[in-house]
């Protein structure tokens, strides 16, 4: 049995956009930190006029269990030691600057995108695949996004990124369908990890579950407008927001169901559409199982973040607590990753 980290993260540094073009120069990340000679030194990215912390870390390697060089990939050879002594065979790399909303302006949104892949295809091309990755789409523009994809799938990504909120868009709306089309033929499911992609709904928001609620709107709104069915051969997983709530919202969409004189498939639901969920060791996980049954049950690491969902042994707390069937056990760290990502 394979061991895949189906959630871990890089941290962008500055060599991430030395990838941009010369013509796109201007729109390079300004790494700044404050000077309070009182304080802990805050480093930040500063993108047109807002910035944004550099990382989820306390400024120490204590939370993560991470190196600065493993984290931020100044080293691949010390994130595939790490992954050796973890038990990990493979990891999927979500990114760390990306889950917040970056820029309105396309031409920014695209450079950083555009950077940010390339960076990711050399340290796929150096992971010896074990390093995988979701391409960050610029959506944009879609026939920006669909380049990225194909230039993604040629370069070790699994999967094409989006965020809630995209492009201020629900990511049921029709706008979103050529990508989802072309995403279906290259086998890449669509990547929606804990993340808001609009200016909108990230300044309303407190800290906090600002990052998880708006990723299982997506998922409900999806089956509510039956999206899955238009793309019958695309999957979709959801990352980093735990497993806990899926009983609760598939016991929502049983009634809505039912109220529109449509049949709920229970258990089948998730298998039927193609959807996985990311658990953490923490969630109730066989009454999650009994609910969704355990085919799309996925989970991760969050390795070189530090907070809720940050359990750099999780792989090994799922298979030695003694919760779950050892088949079942199998399916969450190997055959469920496994399909999902096309690995």
């Amino acid at each position: 049995m394979a061991v895949i980290d189906a959630d871990a993260h890089v941290v962008e540094n500055e060599h991430t956009w030395d990838y941009m073009r010369e013509e796109e120069r201007e729109f390079r990340p300004l790494s700044v930190a404050t000077t309070d000679p009182n304080a802990p030194v805050r480093r930040y990215w500063l993108i047109g006029d807002r910035s944004t912390g550099r990382a989820f870390i306390r400024n120490t390697n204590e939370g993560t269990g991470t190196s600065d060089e493993s984290r931020e990939m100044a080293s691949v050879e010390a994130r595939l030691a790490h992954m050796d002594e973890l038990g990990v065979d493979i990891q999927v790399l979500y990114p760390t600057l990306f889950l917040r909303p970056l820029s309105p302006r396309p031409e920014v949104d695209y450079a950083l995108a555009r950077s940010y892949n390339r960076w990711m295809g050399d340290i796929w091309e150096m992971g010896q695949g074990r390093l995988r990755w979701p391409v960050i789409a610029p959506v944009y523009r879609l026939d920006q996004a669909i380049e990225e994809a194909h230039y993604g799938k040629e370069h070790g990504a699994c999967g094409v990124y989006l965020r809630a909120g995209d492009a201020g868009l629900s990511l049921t709306d029709p706008y979103f369908f050529p990508l989802y089309e072309e995403a279906s033929k290259l086998g890449m499911p669509i990547c929606i990890h804990a993340s808001v992609g609009n200016f909108g709904m990230w300044d309303q928001q407190e800290n906090g579950l600002r990052f998880k609620l708006p990723p299982i709107s997506v998922f409900h709104n999806l089956l509510m407008r039956r999206v899955p069915e238009k793309f019958p051969d695309l999957s979709w997983c959801f990352v980093e927001v735990s497993a806990q709530w899926v009983p609760y919202v598939m016991n929502d969409l049983s009634i809505r169901f039912g109220n529109n004189g449509r049949e709920f498939p229970g258990a089948e639901l998730m298998r039927e559409n193609r959807m996985y969920v990311a658990c953490q060791t923490t969630d109730d996980l066989q009454y999650v199982i009994d609910t969704a049954g355990d085919d799309n049950i996925i989970i991760g690491t969050d390795y070189g973040h530090d907070d809720t969902s940050s359990e750099i042994l999780a792989m090994q707390r799922l298979r030695e607590e003694g919760r779950l069937p050892s088949s079942t056990v199998e399916k969450i760290l190997d055959h469920n990753p496994r399909r999902l990502y096309g690995l």
